[in-house]
């Protein structure tokens, strides 16, 4: 068997003809079936490249469409944000054309303007009247209780002239002569009234006051109230002495406020002139809502004074006056 084969060419020029051996055949096949796999294998890896880009095409798109609605949600958010450093600002200025006319009425009721409150407090102390004022005057402590001389000893940490060391001192030591006078520095009822030895005050004695007060009289030469009496500001009730634990004749006066030892100068410099500084001054006590509770009580008071309209059976409107409750259970006791 021949180990060779033809391969005839026809064209324009005539007839050709070449012989090659079965080996060359093979290598030629060989030669085109490797051809034939890196052409599929590249159609195959393009197709596949075509089909990620897509992919990516895709994903970018949809990151683009992301993109654009945060910038439009930025955008609205810019604007909202616009708009209310606006209102902020109108605000802002609002609130300083208040504090302009808050001090304006302070200044005008006698008040000292204090930037240290909230303009929500500074307005609830500016709206109280001269009743109400009054109020708050005769029920918590205020003014000196003898004839001010000064202080010889001051509230706070001091060095004892009797025990001869460090204590703190819950009160004021006030300068007086024997036998002077001492009043009650608001309306109050009589606690405590006599000899106190465990505490060393001599002839003590301790005033009760409304919202929580308390006063203090120590080292008394005369008493001249008793135990559970009513009395009312500016009524006598002792003599300084140099009764109990002490170095000489003065009054050891105290304020406290449920339980808490205040320091008694504030009071015995607040005044009408002064009224606000004790706000300020004196942090222990909660005066917003103590004053809050003074004013809502005064205005409840002077509603029940005000003339009810009661319309008779003939339709004809009278005027009638009803008495404050305290009143009523006086009648209905004296009935």
């Amino acid at each position: 068997m021949s180990k060779k084969f033809i391969i005839t060419i026809q064209d324009n020029h005539g007839l050709r003809q070449f012989s090659l051996s079965k080996s060359i055949k093979k290598r030629i096949k060989y030669i085109a079936a490797v051809v034939f796999g890196v052409v599929a294998i590249s159609m195959g890896a393009n197709l596949i490249q075509q089909s990620y880009i897509c992919s990516v095409k895709d994903s970018l798109n949809i990151l683009e469409d992301k993109n654009k609605n945060l910038l439009t949600n930025n955008g609205l958010l810019s604007t909202k944000l616009t708009k209310l450093q606006t209102k902020i600002d109108s605000k802002s200025e609002e609130l300083a054309s208040l504090d302009v006319q808050l001090n304006t009425i302070e200044e005008m009721i006698g008040l000292s303007p204090s930037h240290d409150l909230e303009i929500s407090e500074r307005v609830e102390l500016a709206s109280i009247t001269s009743e109400q004022m009054e109020e708050v005057f005769q029920d918590i402590p205020n003014g000196s209780p003898i004839e001010y001389k000064g202080i010889t000893s001051r509230f706070g940490y001091r060095h004892h002239p009797l025990l001869k060391r460090k204590a703190f001192h819950k009160g004021s030591d006030m300068r007086a002569a024997m036998k002077t006078p001492v009043y009650a520095t608001a309306n109050a009822v009589v606690e405590y009234a006599g000899w106190h030895k465990r505490s060393g005050f001599g002839r003590l004695v301790i005033l009760s006051h409304n919202y929580g007060f308390k006063t203090y009289f120590g080292h008394l030469k005369k008493i001249n109230v008793k135990m559970g009496q009513v009395i009312k500001k500016g009524d006598l009730i002792a003599y300084t002495g140099n009764s109990g634990k002490s170095n000489g004749p003065h009054l050891h006066y105290e304020v406290q406020f449920i339980a808490k030892a205040l320091n008694p100068f504030n009071f015995i410099k607040w005044t009408v002139a002064n009224y606000q500084d004790i706000f300020t001054k004196e942090k222990q006590v909660p005066w917003h809502s103590l004053i809050t509770m003074i004013n809502k009580r005064s205005n409840k008071e002077v509603l029940a004074k005000a003339p009810k309209v009661v319309k008779t059976s003939q339709n004809k409107a009278i005027r009638v006056t009803i008495p404050p409750l305290s009143q009523q259970v006086r009648i209905s006791q004296a009935n």
